[in-house]
């Protein structure tokens, strides 16, 4: 079975008590702030539990889902039951607590950073290393670790909800107001300023494969840009208060050309580097090796080979040099402690929907995809195909599909993030991730072990770009998918992005930074509706800022210290 190196059950973690009642620790008489935070296991078992904080029950509350949907290129989908999926597509909230879990979870894991942050400096580590340098290496990794933890967490928030409360320490306020939306990012960019001065520099091929999947200092100077973008773009474009510089926290600021230099960095010794063909980042390249046979005869004939998902030394795979940051998924079961959330939830959402084919596996058929994408998308660019998923087509792998089995059907699905299977030996059809890993449970809803990529190094290299206004990155990028070089602008940049990161859960953040939201949505989509022909549009909702509703339950818990976002 896949192991994740950092999920433990939530029963081995100490967790901190934070804002309210859904964040309140469960009291473990055997560990304490006063007695833990002692050995390098217990900072392992305190970092487990911040990275276990990412998976949120609520499947609305999982950022690259409800990216995915509210983007104008992906629409609801699903059956006639799945009106959430339709709802949100359509900027409406579905109950009062759609992104509850995503607001809790996040603070849980923020909880448990400022606990990392506060009580390991303390710590002596030396007895438990061959020579203290080493043992103050893993102190410097564990405690930049966590301020990038916590960054990621009030990124996380901060996209979705705006300006949110910010506690920093173990004793801070809880019962706070929201901070605005400029000192929240100011305290994302010094937590990553800090993450960077602090973990060691240390080349991603000579980082251990047991540490895959954890944030490194190469991670953190690729999210100040990430954070730097999409803090100056929102303030300039929505809030229409025009900035070049990042806030931080402590006072000062950080300009394009000091977040570059991070960037350039990571760029010349980080050791990451571009896959060489694009489609191999995907699963899908590797289902003719895995089930030895040619179920996928386009993969055949562009002679595809998975670089696989555990690093440069990877389980399966030639191995992983362009992703920088992931979700690591697991196999879920039904029970109380797991249910569904260690299984990539958008594999399984976004699959076919009513249809069980070789190599494409079954799934909810939410997230279908803009046909207007597939057609406005040069045929000679590698990721058209490797992106978007046709059926109907023999070399696709979906010549069987049978249609009308769920709504807003264009044809076309998402194939970076979908149901993978082939038949075993007894001639049974499983998931091949469940066979990868011998995994005996072969419940279509939980065989979804794909790691979801946060950050990959084409995006440092479209960001390099982006920031200085030069076209080396962008055409690294382009040179990859067997495309000609242009010259820098902002329109190919949004065009690169587009379909470099499609369905990547990037694109809807990238036209709310640049302001392209108002006018993202205003095309009539000719859709099929279980069997019916219609046509879809949606309408964005500009006074929303881009924003999602704050969660009721949150809302009544604060006795009115909270304030409901705009439009909602």
């Amino acid at each position: 079975m896949k192991k994740i190196k950092y999920l433990v059950a939530i029963s081995a973690v100490f967790m901190v008590t934070s804002c309210d009642d859904y964040l309140d620790t469960d009291n473990l008489t055997e560990k304490s702030l006063e007695n833990f935070y002692k050995t390098p296991q217990d900072i392992e078992e305190a970092t487990a539990g911040v990275y276990n904080a990412i998976y949120t029950n609520n499947v609305h509350s999982e950022e690259q889902i409800a990216a995915n949907l509210m983007d104008n290129m992906m629409l609801g989908g699903g059956g006639p039951d799945d009106k959430t999926a339709k709802w949100v597509d359509n900027f409406e909230d579905p109950v009062d607590d759609t992104y509850l879990d995503l607001w809790v979870q996040s603070y849980r894991g923020i909880a448990r950073t400022n606990a990392i942050i506060e009580k390991t400096p303390a710590a002596d580590f030396k007895t438990y290393f061959n020579t203290p340098a080493e043992a103050e290496q893993f102190k410097q990794q564990a405690i930049g670790e966590a301020y990038f933890m916590r960054a990621f967490f009030y990124f996380r928030l901060a996209k979705f909800f705006g300006g949110v409360p910010l506690i920093t320490t173990i004793d801070g306020k809880k019962d706070g107001p929201r901070n605005t939306y400029t000192e929240t990012f100011a305290q994302i960019a010094s937590d990553l300023k800090k993450a960077i001065e602090t973990m060691p520099a240390t080349p991603f091929p000579s980082i251990p494969t047991s540490r895959y999947g954890h944030a490194n200092k190469w991670v953190a100077e690729a999210y100040i840009g990430r954070v730097f973008l999409f803090y100056t773009g929102y303030m300039t474009n929505i809030e229409k208060q025009t900035t070049e510089e990042l806030p931080l926290a402590e006072g000062g600021s950080l300009n394009a050309t000091q977040v570059a230099s991070y960037l350039t960095d990571c760029m010349t010794n980080s050791g990451h580097a571009l896959v060489s063909d694009f489609r191999n980042l995907w699963p899908y390249s590797y289902v003719n090796k895995a089930s030895g046979n040619n179920v996928l005869p386009w993969a055949a004939t562009e002679g595809l080979s998975w670089v696989g998902q555990d690093g440069a030394s990877p389980t399966f795979g030639t191995g992983n040099y362009e992703t920088m940051f992931v979700q690591r998924f697991s196999f879920g079961d039904w029970s109380w402690t797991n249910g569904n959330i260690y299984t990539n939830r958008l594999c399984l959402f976004s699959a076919l929907r009513g249809n069980s084919l070789v190599p494409f596996g079954e799934g909810w058929g939410w997230c279908t995809v803009n046909p207007s994408l597939y057609s406005n998308w040069e045929e000679r660019d590698v990721r058209k195909r490797g992106s978007i998923l046709e059926v109907g087509k023999a070399d696709q792998g979906t010549a069987g599909y049978a249609p009308d089995k769920g709504d807003h059907e264009t044809g076309y699905f998402n194939k970076k993030y979908i149901s993978l299977q082939y038949p075993n030996a007894t001639g049974s059809t499983v998931g091949m991730f469940v066979q990868l890993y011998n995994w005996s449970n072969t419940d279509m809803q939980l065989m979804h072990a794909q790691d979801f990529i946060y950050m990959r190094y084409a995006d440092v290299l479209l960001m390099h770009s982006e920031i200085t206004k030069t076209a080396g990155g962008l055409n690294a990028v382009r040179a990859r998918a067997k495309l000609d070089p242009v010259g820098y602008s902002l329109d190919n940049i949004k065009a690169e992005r587009l379909h470099e990161f499609a369905f990547e859960g990037l694109h809807w953040f990238d036209l709310i930074r640049w302001g392209d939201v108002n006018d993202a949505y205003n095309s009539v989509i000719p859709v099929r509706n279980s069997g019916t022909a219609a046509n879809y549009s949606v309408k964005y909702r500009p006074e929303t800022k881009g924003l999602v509703s704050m969660p009721e339950t949150e809302l009544r818990l604060s006795n009115g210290v909270y304030t409901q976002n705009p439009g909602w």
